[in-house]
């Protein structure tokens, strides 16, 4: 028998140490080692998950044409042909150090199937043992998508609206039973809300959305605080199940001052993400991109603010942006925030909330509505 037949033959036909209590492993957080391939982790994957992939997005291509083509056996073959012994040897070393450092980890492939059942004994040969959850990606997600269905359905939501700027996240955090959708997809949620991270996939959101509210039924929670959101939060969509439950809830509207407004804007789009930007890129670079982010996001709304505020905006930025640079005064900030509140959100947060005034249930400053759940 060659060392290829050697290596092919002692796949076992079924996994060793399983798991299937998917609530259980949502709850606790455990580490999840992914080794599918780069291009279906990007896709889609849990919290706590690391892609160490079995094979490279070409090396699955090509694996999955000779399996269409000539079978299991055939496509375990040319597998084991791409991923030779001296790759195999590099990839379970980076496997082994992932489990040294996250204790308790499990493995899942896409069906939990064979890649899942090579890996697993790949590291079994070097004295590793890991348990593989059974139906992989696929079940996983399953089991999310109608936990979602279902929790929408148990769950009453209360929806913190309000105009920009007057500290619904601020409020959220200080509330108990509450999920930050904008935290999980990493977005402001408005037209300058981006940030200097990557939003997660649709499917990541959902995930780590479905996840959250888990835990907070776990707790013994039935009603649960969001953010009136929109239906995109920055390219991230609500899942429908989601959207309709909070299309028919109760709303808090919160009341906050001008000054005090302008005071949680440029805490959040001046401070924090300049800050963020220059820790990724730099002072200057930092400075630079920050700039550029909310030029670029007011050239987005133009058309919807009109071409006078627009360029008056604009004006207001670049003086603003000019007397930080140099003498790093933010004073100059104020205006600019508080026309784009004004002239270009208040507008559009008014035309929305007529549509659902019948929803608002009370009406109150942020310590109002705590006093009331406290």
């Amino acid at each position: 028998m060659s060392k290829l037949d050697e290596r092919i033959a002692g796949i076992p036909q079924k996994p060793n140490k399983v798991l299937n209590d998917f609530r259980a492993l949502f709850l606790s957080g455990i580490p999840l080692l992914d080794v599918r391939a780069p291009v279906e982790f990007a896709k889609g994957a849990f919290p706590h998950a690391v892609n160490l992939p079995l094979m490279s997005d070409e090396e699955r291509h090509l694996v999955g044409l000779r399996y269409k083509e000539q079978g299991q056996d055939n496509a375990i073959a040319l597998g084991a042909e791409l991923v030779p012994e001296h790759i195999q040897a590099a990839r379970v070393e980076q496997w082994q150090r992932f489990i040294h450092t996250n204790a308790g980890a499990h493995l899942y492939c896409f069906r939990g199937g064979l890649r899942s059942r090579i890996v697993q004994h790949w590291l079994k040969e070097v004295g590793v043992e890991i348990t593989l959850i059974e139906g992989g990606y696929k079940a996983m997600r399953t089991y999310l998508i109608h936990e979602m269905e279902r929790l929408c359905s148990a769950m009453s939501f209360v929806l913190i609206g309000g105009r920009t700027g007057n500290g619904k996240t601020l409020l959220l955090n200080q509330l108990a039973s509450t999920v930050d959708l904008e935290g999980l997809a990493r977005h402001r949620g408005s037209s300058f809300g981006s940030l200097p991270v990557e939003q997660p996939s649709n499917i990541d959101f959902e995930n780590a959305a479905a996840i959250e509210l888990m835990r907070l039924e776990e707790q013994g929670n039935t009603r649960v605080f969001l953010e009136d959101e929109a239906r995109l939060i920055g390219r991230v969509c609500l899942p429908d199940t989601l959207r309709n439950a909070m299309a028919t809830a109760p709303i808090y509207s919160l009341e906050c001052d001008m000054s005090q407004r302008v005071n949680n804007c440029f805490g959040d789009y001046v401070t924090d993400l300049l800050e963020q930007y220059q820790v990724q890129l730099g002072p200057d670079e930092g400075f630079e991109a920050y700039a550029e982010h909310h030029r670029g996001s007011l050239a987005r709304i133009q058309r919807r603010f009109g071409g006078e505020n627009y360029h008056q905006a604009l004006g207001l930025l670049d003086d603003a942006l000019k007397e930080h640079r140099l003498n790093n005064n933010t004073e100059g900030y104020s205006g600019f925030i508080e026309k784009l509140l004004s002239d270009y959100y208040d507008p559009m947060y008014d035309y929305q909330l007529n549509q659902k005034l019948d929803r608002v249930v009370f009406t109150g400053t942020a310590e109002q509505i705590l006093e009331k759940h406290h």
